[in-house]
């Protein structure tokens, strides 16, 4: 099927030249009146203006310094739309307050508190749940001290579950003797052995110093 090519006077050219800037729609829609070409459709007239760059000059953004049209206007009241609009003060339903509890990607619940985001700023922060609550009972945790679960279940915060250990026994808890997944009954041995481990290599730095 061979498409048919749409030819134009010098008269519709400069015509159509001269109005440019109007918005496709009014200038096909005039053009067709005055010249009777009803065979042109709008498309055809904007390939015409596009391939010849005749602009309108309009790009669809507000450009800076311009004011809106409907700046300081009420928005007409519609049923719809006012059915979902936030009332004065009301906050959305997956707001998270203080309080609000997640679980990491580590498997750690976390919880938020009113305390101020050092990251961020904001007004509350998640904070490691049983961290929170052993140091409410404890005070702050020592430096070079963390807390570790003693069942192999993160999410088990009661305070008995936790216990306050070195951080360099870590390596060998985790890497060495894999806690986490030693059977119940043998847990307490681990530890046992990897605290008797670390107490003789700590006395052991403190006699190479001396």
């Amino acid at each position: 099927m061979t498409r048919k090519t749409i030819t134009y006077s010098e008269e519709e050219l400069s015509w159509i030249e001269a109005r440019k800037e109007m918005p496709r729609i009014e200038l096909h829609a005039e053009f067709v009146k005055v010249f009777g070409r009803s065979e042109v459709s709008k498309d055809n007239l904007r390939s015409l203006c596009k391939r010849n760059g005749w602009y309108t000059g309009r790009t669809g953004q507000y450009s800076k310094g311009s004011v809106p049209a409907n700046k300081g206007k009420k928005m007409p009241y519609n049923p719809n739309s006012a059915r979902t609009r936030f009332k004065k003060g009301q906050r959305p339903h997956n707001t998270k307050f203080a309080g609000h509890e997640r679980v990491s990607k580590d498997g750690y619940v976390e919880i938020s508190i009113e305390e101020t985001n050092p990251h961020t700023g904001f007004e509350r922060r998640y904070v490691l749940k049983h961290r929170y609550l052993w140091e409410q009972a404890n005070g702050p945790i020592p430096e070079g001290m963390v807390l570790k679960c003693l069942d192999g279940d993160k999410q088990n915060l009661v305070l008995e579950n936790w216990k306050l250990i070195p951080r360099a026994m870590l390596p060998s808890l985790n890497k060495w003797h894999d806690y986490d997944n030693a059977p119940d009954d043998l847990k307490p041995t681990v530890m046992a052995i990897v605290e008797l481990k670390h107490s003789v290599s700590q006395r052991q730095k403190a006699e190479f110093k001396k």
